[in-house]
């Protein structure tokens, strides 16, 4: 059994989070990089290039990439053999994003009631999502996340006789009601299977890996290659102005379901694609 403080977690979630917010992911900055390069002198290409460029100016300067600096995502894959002392893992959670959101001037914006919309004044609660893994390590993931492309989410229960088309053209018409409303380019996370909940996680899920990188299912990995080129060639473009990239990736997850489902979800994520990871 391996002991881990909770102030210790605490600290790496503040300093993860400040990180996130400061400075684009390298996957994500390579893909706007190769993105305005590719779109060769168009208002899209111009749209790109300066996307790229606040990118460099926030990791500069140490302000946020936006203004919405997200609410707070935590995914925790806590080893069977960790033993966390010192205080409740929740807890340092929720300290470590109420310090970083202080600590770094980030925008604060949780209200603590849907509908009576009272800001919680530190960012807090996150939302926290666990899994239990073999060994004696802790992997903490966050992904600061704004709402103008949460906003854009869509979950169905299917048909299994809609099949592959219909989870084709779920994905399609998600993205083309999204339009600009997400700052696109995007990238676009599917969960497919499991419950209906279930599918909603898969598809936040699915928005952590690294960016255009391939589905190690040959199957899906095409899937994603084919949803990728359907989506772009729907003309929204950056910021929605047109051109040839409205989405950096499609990146899907999936799992088994019942025999009489085919759930399916889509969680986008706006071209700020967020995450960080540390390993305690």
């Amino acid at each position: 059994m391996r002991e881990i403080q909770a102030a210790v977690i605490r600290d790496a979630v503040e300093e993860l989070f400040i990180r996130a917010n400061l400075e684009l992911p390298p996957d994500v900055y390579a893909r706007l990089a190769a993105c305005a390069v590719a779109e060769q002198g168009t208002l899209a290409s111009g749209i790109l290039h300066k996307l790229v460029e606040n990118a460099d100016i926030a990791k500069k300067d140490s302000i946020p990439i936006c203004q919405d600096t997200g609410m707070a995502f935590v995914f925790a894959d806590v080893g069977q053999d960790v033993h966390i002392t010192g205080g409740l893992f929740e807890d340092a959670v929720n300290a470590g994003v109420a310090n970083a959101y202080e600590k770094g001037y980030l925008r604060k914006s949780v209200v603590s009631c849907p509908l009576e919309r009272i800001n919680t004044g530190d960012n807090t609660p996150a939302m926290i999502y666990y899994e239990i893994v073999p060994g004696d390590r802790l992997k903490l993931t966050v992904a600061p996340k704004g709402f103008g492309s949460e906003n854009m989410s869509r979950i169905a229960m299917l048909r299994p006789s809609d099949g592959l088309d219909g989870v084709k053209q779920f994905v399609l018409d998600a993205v083309l009601q999204a339009g600009p409303n997400p700052c696109p380019p995007i990238v676009v996370g599917v969960g497919l299977g499991g419950t209906f909940d279930k599918a909603a996680l898969l598809a936040k899920k699915a928005l952590l890996r690294e960016t255009g990188g391939h589905n190690e299912d040959p199957f899906y990995a095409e899937l994603e290659r084919e949803l990728l080129e359907r989506i772009n060639a729907l003309g929204i473009g950056p910021q929605g102005f047109g051109g040839r990239t409205t989405a950096l990736a499609v990146h899907m997850l999936s799992m088994p379901t019942h025999i009489a489902g085919l759930p399916v979800a889509v969680n986008i994520n706006c071209h700020v694609a967020r995450h960080r990871t540390e390993v305690l």
